[in-house]
């Protein structure tokens, strides 16, 4: 099989050509394989590769399984393969390996797909941008001296160059549906607990990541979430596996009321400027959606957008400090001696002063967010925004200078950490985390399902996703109104030439 004639399918299109013996399973995995060796040294999206062991697992693939030895790349994060490197991005993980399979990665093999390596992330997953100081930064398919996004942009970059049809991905602050947005992919993060995460986690950030993927069709992220989803052994989310999310894209949804926003959900205060061509994005969704039968109107999310940014950092500067302990419990290095970026080791050393206090009220905040979006979900089935304030940052634009890390390493004089987050540390750090990504954070908070559709290119050749957010446990609404869109608009037509040819 040619590397061209692969990538012109996704993954469903791939299990249609071997169950109809037009091609093998065997020809599928080599010209995978060839696809990564030939565009990954430009594209750098794959960290590692396992390419002999993972045809010793296709052979004994059922050809009758869902997605039949269709090829794909896991996160190097919390998707955990025993005995094989998880690094989550990080030199001071370099070398451990999990004891076991994570309950995605076992479900990934019962569902027959086979897993050729592993993607980049920013270091622990922290970043809207990929470039980790440990490893290679991936670049973005579409313009190369831009970023994929964060933190699944090697997924991302995976995916739009067409060397895997799928890529899993995980999402904890807009990680999937950032990525796809710049990338021009469909990006579906689930509800929360819709899938697993054990056994080696429970919740990840108080509940805020979920695992899917990024894809190039609808239907292909429809039939993985019929095989991935639902809770495992010890889960916190007595969530039960459900079917029929592919089969329930086949019929458009009935006409749905949709709030459409260009507000700031995380509140005015953090400076956001809205790219004209994101308006534009958003604008002609709604317009969209109108014309295809849908009731559209302007109506904000009730909530309050200042004080759940400050709650969403309060927990994440929380889980950062526990995140370099157990890094530390794990590989029998102490923490001040951890090989961390030095913002990692900054935040987390504001995270070590936290009250127990402020973090709880933080989560109690989440709360009453997503008391207020089910109320609101009473009135409009959805809620239509940006993913981002604007399209892909350049490679380098968003990591932090020195200048800003030799501040941030002041925070190891005894006390001044403390004295940081007294002074409003937070507000200034929720400022430069989220002025260009302060609309995916809600959903994280809220629990609720969201996507990014690809809707838009811009006139400098970049891709804009477009957000649609739907009520908690809604994916069969949200993934049917996506294959709606997906059919009306043509999406595939925004896929990046083939990067061989480049």
């Amino acid at each position: 099989m040619e590397i061209e004639e692969y990538r012109r399918h996704d993954a469903l299109g791939l299990v249609e050509l071997i169950r109809s013996g037009e091609v093998s399973r065997e020809e599928v995995f080599d010209a995978a394989c060839r696809a990564i060796e030939r565009g990954n040294p430009r594209l750098q999206a794959v960290v590692r590769t396992r390419f002999e062991r993972a045809q010793g697992e296709a052979a004994n693939i059922d050809t009758a399984a869902p997605f039949a030895g269709v090829p794909t790349l896991t996160k190097d994060l919390l998707m955990a393969i025993a005995g094989e490197p998880l690094a989550f991005g990080s030199a001071a993980l370099a070398e451990w390996k999990p004891p076991v399979d994570s309950t995605l990665v076992s479900r990934l093999r019962q569902a027959g797909f086979a897993i050729l390596g592993q993607t980049a992330t920013p270091e622990l997953g922290l970043m809207g941008i990929t470039e980790p100081r440990a490893f290679p930064h991936p670049v973005n398919p579409w313009q190369p001296s831009h970023s994929p996004g964060g933190s699944s942009g090697g997924a991302a970059a995976a995916v739009a160059a067409g060397l895997v049809p799928l890529a899993m991905a995980g999402d904890g602050g807009g990680s999937i549906r950032i990525p796809a947005s710049y990338c021009g992919l469909f990006g579906l993060k689930p509800s929360r607990g819709r899938v697993p995460q054990g056994p080696l986690h429970a919740e990840v950030w108080q509940g805020a990541v979920v695992e899917h993927a990024v894809t190039r069709s609808v239907r292909d992220s429809a039939a993985l979430l019929d095989a991935i989803n639902g809770m495992d052994e010890g889960s916190p989310h007595p969530i039960r596996r459900e079917q029929g999310y592919l089969a329930g894209i086949e019929r458009p949804p009935e006409p749905l009321r949709v709030a459409v926003s260009l507000g700031e959900p995380l509140g005015r205060p953090l400076g956001t400027k809205l790219d004209p061509e994101v308006r534009q994005a958003v604008e002609a969704a709604a317009g969209m959606l109108e014309g295809l039968g849908h009731h559209v109107e302007w109506a904000d999310p009730p909530v309050d957008g200042e004080r759940l940014a400050n709650s969403y950092l309060t927990l994440y500067l929380g889980h950062l400090s526990a995140d370099l302990a157990w890094i530390a419990r794990e590989t029998g290095v102490p923490v001040t001696r951890l090989e961390i970026e030095p913002s990692t080791r900054a935040i987390a050393r504001l995270g070590r002063h936290l009250p127990v206090r402020d973090y709880e009220l933080a989560k109690r905040d989440w709360n009453t967010a997503a008391r207020a979006m089910g109320a609101f979900h009473r009135r409009y089935d959805v809620l239509l925004m940006p993913v981002t304030a604007a399209p892909a940052p350049r490679l380098g634009e968003l990591y932090p200078p020195p200048s800003h890390e030799r501040l941030m390493g002041l925070l190891a004089i005894p006390g001044l950490a403390a004295l940081a987050l007294k002074a409003g540390m937070l507000k200034h750090l929720a400022r430069d985390a989220l002025s260009r990504t302060p609309y995916t954070q809600l959903a994280n908070l809220t629990g609720q399902p969201a996507m990014s559709l690809p809707l838009h290119v811009t006139t400098q050749g970049l891709p804009v996703g477009v957000q649609v957010v739907g009520a908690m446990g809604d994916e069969h609404r949200l993934l049917a109104l996506a294959a709606h869109v997906e059919a009306e608009s043509g999406w595939g037509r925004h896929l990046p030439r083939p990067w061989q040819d480049r």
